[in-house]
């Protein structure tokens, strides 16, 4: 099996750390990585390229990391950074009939907006209506008094 890992931290070497000692993994990438990636090896001994390749190529740069799947016949990409999800790469790789594990783009909006993450909640009533609501401030720049008046 050939697995694209997307992201360069920490969530992500352990993702390539565990990916690599399945012994049906025979092609490991990581767009973009990080020296540490770089230095795990696949534990198939009988591999032909037993390293995991770090790819330059960034984390959000969904078109180049959707023809780098295309052109190495990634059978699974495994996405670890919330940029990407929140940007739609599930729903690109999906419409274009490739395999890839993640929220797609909708679900990832409970990671990547609070507002709407709490505005969910509280209109779903999964949880009881807090007294530590936030304010949502539009545009951000309205936010500057409570920040002037904390300062204080």
């Amino acid at each position: 099996m050939n697995i694209l890992v997307i992201g360069s931290g920490g969530r992500e070497h352990a993702l390539v750390w565990k990916l690599a000692q399945s012994p049906h993994v025979k092609q490991l990438w990581c767009a973009p990585g990080n020296a540490g990636i770089a230095q795990e090896r696949l534990s198939d001994r009988f591999t032909l390229n037993p390293a995991v390749e770090c790819v330059n190529i960034g984390a959000e740069d969904l078109p180049r990391l959707l023809a780098f799947a295309q052109e190495k016949k990634a059978d699974l990409t495994v996405v670890g950074p919330d940029n990407p999800l929140a940007l739609g790469i599930v729903d690109l790789f999906q419409k274009n009939g490739r395999r890839i594990w993640g929220p797609n783009q909708k679900a990832a909006q409970f990671e990547s907006s609070k507002v709407f993450s709490q505005n969910f909640m509280e209109n779903t009533a999964s949880r009881p209506q807090s007294p530590a609501r936030s304010p949502i401030f539009r545009p951000p720049r309205a936010s500057l008094p409570c920040w002037a008046d904390a300062a204080r």
